[in-house]
């Protein structure tokens, strides 16, 4: 049906434990700009000052410290290895995936499969109020790519030795 493409998939939340402050700061500005369109993030975003943001942004990049992902991945299979290569995912993501050349680029080795492909298809998203993102790059390069070919970017993705992590929270404090 015709509302399928209305709605965003459901997937876990991206983990931000042990991404560099750069990128966690550069992402909820871009919530709060409306450049990344997601309503809940948007709001959340919308409520912080510039100060929670470099808080927020400091304190979760923290949070892996001392873990660091191997200078060389596992290979991924011929056919990923092409559409990797045709991407460029490394030239700005590093050999690893982790460790991006600019503070702003977000480390993606190890990150929830179901993220990564939901967030790589919103780059291609134009005029919708509730999902996409505005990255001139990004959009060039994720245009390059079917659905079929995204999803299997970020399967060999999430098999990734990262320093991403989860770290759970107490229920009360």
């Amino acid at each position: 049906p015709g509302y399928q493409n209305s709605f965003p998939e459901i997937h876990r939340v991206p983990m931000i434990s042990g991404q560099t402050a750069g990128y966690i700061s550069a992402a909820l500005q871009a919530y709060r700009k409306g450049d990344r369109k997601h309503p809940t993030m948007r709001g959340i975003a919308g409520s912080l000052t510039d100060q929670d943001i470099a808080d927020l942004a400091a304190f979760y990049s923290a949070h892996n410290a001392g873990v660091t992902a191997p200078e060389q991945p596992k290979a991924p299979p011929a056919a990923v290895a092409a559409l990797l290569e045709k991407g460029a995912c490394t030239s700005c993501h590093g050999a690893n995936f982790s460790k991006p050349i600019d503070p702003s680029y977000p480390k993606i080795a190890g990150q929830h499969a179901d993220y990564l492909f939901v967030a790589l298809k919103s780059y291609n998203v134009q005029g919708n109020p509730y999902i996409g993102r505005a990255n001139p790059i990004m959009g060039g390069i994720t245009q390059q790519f079917s659905n079929a070919e995204l999803k299997q970017i970020a399967n060999y993705l999430a098999t990734v030795q990262g320093e991403l992590a989860t770290k759970p929270q107490p229920r009360f404090r």
